[in-house]
């Protein structure tokens, strides 16, 4: 890849990567709830995960969808039914501390690292994302190629959804109460059912 492919890449991961998403929008709502350090393993999930997938549709994954059509239509069921549940737990969650004996722990906890990075094979978005990047800047599947494309997206990717995190601690100023934080994980549930517009009328 020369120099201005490269440039192209980046801007590309920059700009997919930093607009709102399920991904974004979860990490916000992480973040304003259990705040950075305890929302990082969310967000290596997140990064490593996708790099990952990345990789792989770029090896060839997506063989798999032309093999058997049948398949996508099962994914697409499947993001939908999750990205649901998910939504539904965001709305419903409750950080408040509660009593186990001699310790204290909060209600609901963050994503960890394997859910995080599990997610993105049934996340909308990343799947659009990465099949446009292979599409367009590893068409010949070259493993070289593939690689660079993923390394550069893994590079770009996590630095992006890391600055959604910090928004949401920033939050944390205005939602010192319950009323305004169930508010608030009521509003990102409806963004995150939003987010699958473009899944559902496709």
């Amino acid at each position: 890849m020369n120099a201005e492919i490269l440039t192209a890449l980046a801007i590309f991961a920059f700009v997919s990567s930093i607009t709102p998403g399920p991904n974004n929008l979860m990490l916000m709502n992480s973040g304003a709830n259990f705040g950075f350090k305890q929302t990082l393993p969310h967000a290596l999930g997140v990064g490593i995960g996708f790099t990952v997938m990345v990789a792989l549709v770029g090896m060839g994954i997506m063989q798999i969808f032309d093999a058997f059509p049948i398949s996508y239509q099962i994914l697409k069921v499947l993001s939908i039914i999750y990205l649901l549940y998910l939504a539904t737990k965001i709305a419903i969650s409750d950080t408040s501390i509660k009593s186990t004996g001699d310790e204290t722990q909060k209600k609901s906890v963050p994503l960890t690292f394997m859910q995080a990075a599990m997610f993105q094979w049934v996340n909308p978005k990343a799947w659009t994302m990465a099949l446009t990047a292979i599409s367009v800047y590893a068409p010949s599947k070259n493993l070289t190629a593939v690689l660079i494309v993923a390394l550069i997206f893994g590079l770009v990717n996590f630095p992006c959804i890391s600055s959604w995190i910090v928004l949401g601690e920033k939050l944390q100023i205005f939602l010192t109460n319950k009323r305004r934080l169930r508010f608030f994980n009521f509003t990102m549930a409806i963004l995150l059912i939003l987010s699958l517009a473009p899944v559902i009328l496709n």
